[in-house]
């Protein structure tokens, strides 16, 4: 099994906040419209392209996409049985699930077909219903599984926001975990857009339940769930 990893955004990181706030549209045809900023940081090249070769010693351009697919080309063709698995937290689950969308636009068939899962944690949400309908549609073809972990009332994966305006919805399945860590399967985690004059106050009672909360779960659950005091 080999596990391609793709890290959160850093705290003082500018060049990577720059990159989350950055949700102008970047459109394919056939395949729907894209976070922006979560396609430069994956390598969108100049005149915003996704050339399938580039010469990566000849420009400065982020080639992230284009340098672990040749690790993987590599990798899987020393080992014929392996699998890949890609999966990300936060604005690195974003570039996990656009890491396969580039394969299928691609037409990479021979890495796609070794893809077996992609597994994201608080990821936002990163283009427009059209994309969400070709992605299920590639991932059924190449039976590549998807499945997006979200916290209660973590905000991330509901940003950006999916209304009238921005446009933006999630798709696949949500593994939704409760502030007791019990899980269920949704199609969306409640509240979607978090965003509410009607539920501030809610908000501010489930904040002072999760101090509560990380002060007994240890005793409730087990000493794993202990919490630090930051």
């Amino acid at each position: 099994m080999i596990m391609v990893a793709f890290r959160g955004t850093e705290p003082f990181n500018a060049y990577e906040w720059n990159t989350d706030i950055d949700i102008s549209w970047y459109e394919l045809l056939r395949v729907g419209k894209i976070h922006g900023g979560f396609m430069k940081a994956l390598g969108l090249q100049q005149e915003k392209r996704w050339p399938k070769e580039v010469a990566q010693e000849n420009s400065h351009t982020s080639f992230d996409y284009y340098g672990i697919r040749e690790m993987l080309r590599d990798l899987l063709q020393r080992n014929k049985q392996a699998k890949v698995i890609v999966t990300g937290h936060s604005l690195g689950g974003a570039l996990a699930i656009l890491f396969p969308m580039i394969l299928f636009l691609h037409e990479e068939a021979w890495l796609s077909e070794r893809l077996e899962g992609v597994y994201t944690f608080g990821q936002p949400r990163v283009g427009d219903q059209k994309l969400g309908e070709y992605m299920n549609k590639q991932m059924r073809l190449y039976c590549v599984r998807y499945l997006r972990f979200v916290y209660c009332n973590d905000m991330v994966p509901r940003l950006p926001l999916d209304d009238s305006t921005l446009l933006f919805k999630h798709f696949g399945p949500c593994a939704y975990y409760d502030s007791f860590y019990e899980s269920k399967i949704l199609k969306e985690e409640p509240n979607k857009n978090y965003f509410s004059v009607l539920e501030a106050i809610p908000k501010y009672f489930n904040a002072m339940w999760e101090l509560i909360r990380g002060y007994i779960i240890p005793y409730i659950k087990a000493p794993d769930y202990a919490e630090r005091w930051f």
